[in-house]
């Protein structure tokens, strides 16, 4: 599977809300860099650390995507809706790197101010 292969079918589930996950590989590495900063690694403990995120998800608007070997940048919109709080939408710059057919590391950056207090 090609990287944008790769990046198309987890965008694809993820608006589906099924089988995203699959495309995650078991020692994925992940960093925010919204301050502050916050890293993990593997899979299990991103899944953990982003949870309430994924749970949020109401739709999620892939605009660009570019692709460069191994390496990918998107840009993405997501709405966001956390139970009993009002909807909202977060642009997201996520740049992955991908092996063998998944997602071996992610880094995003976004503006917390559009996130509920």
């Amino acid at each position: 599977m090609t990287t944008k292969e790769t990046i198309e079918g987890y965008f694809g589930r993820l608006a589906a809300k099924d089988g995203w996950e699959a495309f995650l590989s078991e020692d994925v590495a992940f960093t925010s860099f919204t301050s502050p900063n916050k890293s993990v690694n593997g899979r299990a403990a991103y899944l953990e650390a982003t949870r309430r995120f994924y749970a949020s998800i109401a739709a999620v608007e892939v605009r660009s995507v570019i692709v460069e070997g191994t390496r990918a940048c998107a840009l993405t919109r997501y709405r966001l809706q956390r139970p009993g709080g009002p909807a909202f939408d977060s642009d997201v710059a996520e740049v992955f790197g991908v092996r063998d057919g998944r997602i071996s590391s992610l880094a995003i950056y976004f503006d917390s101010a559009p996130f509920p207090k």
